[in-house]
């Protein structure tokens, strides 16, 4: 008797523990980190959206170089601009760490500042203007700054939920026992600069009195002028 009841306590143990595991379910018990690995996932977006646009940088200087030379300052803010964006380091911790997240904020706003400035030059250089490479560059550019918006802001949408489910119920409950390691993330506050590509007005003049003619373009099979960017820089994919 005592063999033949074993066996069914045994599937009265597994009913109850399936049992349970569904009405945990039921309550949340996985809402926390689900909605965290989204964020992380959004996180990895954001990322791979600012490292599309620094690698385009590098070929993007070297073309406007090549035709405008005497623009040495934008050129060099540029690349020292690239150069700070990507020795700021990050990780998925970078999201939980204010201070560190806003580094890396900042870093990559200044960046889209001054490529705006870049961006806006070459008004005043009739051949660079119909530059086929610097076309093509510009154009990846601001499609990656439009991909950079979009990224950034699906990501303060699933970093928002996340951050109210932690506060609220029956998230906090979870959050006061099973979690509570489990930090709030931080959002990406709203910037006129890097929530926006560069604005590029083909109708703008060049200045009163400002001579009309390009900068000597670089002769056919000839390498561009460089300037100086950081180390590892990679072409445009």
């Amino acid at each position: 008797m005592i063999q033949s009841r074993s066996p069914l306590k045994a599937l009265a143990l597994s009913v109850v523990v399936v049992a349970a595991g569904a009405s945990l379910a039921g309550c949340g018990v996985n809402t926390i980190p689900t909605k965290q690995q989204d964020a992380l996932a959004k996180w990895a977006e954001v990322q791979t959206q600012y490292q599309r646009r620094s690698d385009l940088v590098p070929n993007l200087v070297a073309t406007v170089q090549g035709y405008a030379a005497q623009e040495r300052g934008v050129l060099v803010d540029v690349a020292n601009a690239r150069a700070s964006a990507t020795q700021v380091k990050v990780d998925a911790s970078t999201i939980s760490n204010p201070a560190a997240f806003q580094a890396y904020a900042q870093a990559q706003d200044r960046l889209t500042g001054v490529l705006g400035r870049l961006m806006v030059i070459n008004e005043k250089y009739p051949e660079l203007k119909s530059n086929e490479n610097f076309l093509a560059l510009q154009s990846q550019l601001e499609g990656t700054e439009n991909r950079i918006a979009v990224a950034r802001r699906d990501y303060n949408n699933s970093v928002q939920s996340y951050n109210t489910e932690l506060v609220t119920f029956p998230g906090v409950l979870w959050k006061s026992t099973m979690y509570k390691d489990y930090k709030p993330l931080s959002l990406f506050s709203a910037s006129g600069t890097a929530q926006s590509a560069p604005t590029v007005n083909f109708n703008i003049a060049a200045p009163q009195g400002a001579s009309s003619a390009p900068a000597a373009a670089p002769a056919a099979g000839a390498a561009a002028p460089a300037v100086s960017a950081a180390p590892g820089s990679a072409p445009p994919k």
